[in-house]
């Protein structure tokens, strides 16, 4: 075999979600040589101005992995931080799959309230639509 294939999804194939809902994720993967370890990782990072920052919030080892098999897993999703985008900085979650530094995938998902990312340069608006207006003195 000459081809490497991963697959990375969840059960459902949703990638937006609630805080704190519980999600499975399943993970595919054919390599040419076998890794001697793989993970599954929970990640949140960020992406803009300044410093781009990582970090693990979950994860599950997946020791000794054939090189063609498949797994499950089920996390339960963190209360915060919400998945946002601003003018300067955008924070993105995301799920992994990686095996030492030969191969990774990653499957970016949303957490926020609504199911939407939360957009932080946006003007807010009202019901019908419409942006605020400050009254004239």
């Amino acid at each position: 075999m000459n081809e490497n294939a991963l697959t990375l999804r969840t059960l459902d194939n949703r990638t937006a979600f609630a805080p704190g809902e519980e999600i499975t994720v399943v993970a595919e993967w054919q390599l040419a040589d076998p890794s001697p370890a793989a993970e599954l990782r929970l990640v949140w990072y960020t992406q803009g101005k300044g410093d781009e920052d990582i970090q693990i919030v979950d994860r599950i080892a997946i020791p000794a992995p054939r090189a063609a098999d498949s797994h499950r897993w089920t996390v339960r999703l963190p209360a915060s931080p919400f998945s946002f985008s601003g003018k300067l900085i955008t924070l993105t979650w995301a799920i992994e799959l990686v095996f030492g530094t030969e191969h990774s995938l990653r499957l970016d998902i949303v957490i926020a309230p609504s199911g939407r990312e939360v957009l932080l340069h946006k003007p807010a608006v009202d019901s019908a639509g419409n942006s605020p207006r400050l009254p004239l003195a």
